[in-house]
């Protein structure tokens, strides 16, 4: 049975993609709470997306089943303008070798029939704050490699989860190997016209919002940017259902993309916990009045991870984000 950091090293395996275009229903002068819907995301600035990983993950821990076209289907109705991938799912190595065009296009294509981009892929790596700057240099070409692939399918973002072991180095040494590799980031996502962001998580090494903080400043570029994820920014903030005052340290302009989900506070099979919007005790109005008020723009992806049901968190946060 796989945790999160499990499932986030298989990521490191697999390159994955795709990208199509967003919809922009008409609105009536009465619209249907379904056409509302449909255009709220693009009315508030935000393009709403959701994330595969919430149904790999329920299939994992829960033992739920989720048919592929059932999952689009759901996405399409609920109005959903995009996906976020993970390459081992709904099989394994899914994403793998998408070398030609024609396969490229063929998944570009399957996406298409249901009105959605893909607009992430995750990746992860503790090579990229290890101490020796060869392990380094090898973990920044084979992140190429993906951005190349990335902007080929026409995605916008990559993700990028700092999981795993210091080796012998202090937490700020990593900081300073990390930085190093991400500023090589820096040139790629520019060259790749992509955006490159970092989530860390209360059980990971970098795991405060000052390691975070430390992070963007070293890497100092436009293109690099934080994932706002309110159910870490909770625990690391006590728990007290207040993430958006990390939000606020970080600041609004640094924030690339959101994971959004709502939490109880605590730890859930190796990461915090993820709850439906409106169902945890977090203040989530604060939290979409603080990126509102700030100017946030671009993709709100709602999380499920490890959700039982993962159809309802996925429905709950995109109408709390509209």
């Amino acid at each position: 049975m796989s945790n999160r950091r499990n499932f986030i090293k298989e990521f490191a395996a697999a390159a994955s993609a795709v990208a199509i275009t967003t919809t922009g229903a008409a609105v009536a002068e009465e619209p249907t709470r379904e056409a509302a819907r449909r255009t709220c995301g693009n009315q508030r600035r935000w393009r709403t997306a959701f994330g595969l990983n919430g149904f790999a993950s329920s299939e994992s821990t829960f033992k739920k089943t989720f048919p592929i076209w059932e999952v689009l289907e759901f996405a399409q109705r609920e109005g959903f303008e995009g996906i976020e991938i993970v390459p081992n799912w709904p099989q394994k190595e899914m994403y793998v070798n998408l070398a030609d065009e024609a396969r490229i296009a063929s998944l570009r294509g399957l996406f298409a029939r249901y009105n959605l981009k893909i607009f992430s892929i995750q990746t992860s790596g503790q090579e990229a704050f290890q101490k020796d700057r060869s392990v380094r240099e090898g973990w920044v070409k084979r992140f190429a490699d993906l951005a190349r692939f990335a902007h080929k399918a026409g995605c916008e973002c990559i993700g990028y989860w700092p999981a795993g072991d210091v080796a012998g180095q202090t937490v700020n040494q990593a900081i300073d190997s990390l930085v190093w590799s991400l500023r090589e980031v820096g040139k790629i996502v520019n060259d790749e016209e992509l955006m490159f962001g970092i989530e860390i998580e209360p059980p990971f090494a970098f795991n405060k919002i000052e390691h975070m903080i430390k992070i963007l400043d070293g890497v100092d570029h436009p293109q690099v940017k934080a994932i706002y994820d309110p159910s870490h920014c909770d625990l690391m903030n006590g728990s007290r259902g207040k993430p958006h005052e990390l939000l606020e340290r970080i600041g609004v302009h640094r924030i690339g993309y959101t994971h959004f989900t709502d939490s109880d506070g605590t730890l859930f099979r190796g990461t915090s916990k993820h709850l439906p919007c409106g169902d945890g005790h977090i203040d989530i109005r604060k939290s979409l009045e603080t990126l509102w008020e700030g100017g946030f723009e671009g993709w709100f992806m709602i999380d499920a991870w490890n959700t039982q049901n993962p159809y309802d968190a996925c429905r709950k946060g995109r109408l709390a984000a509209c």
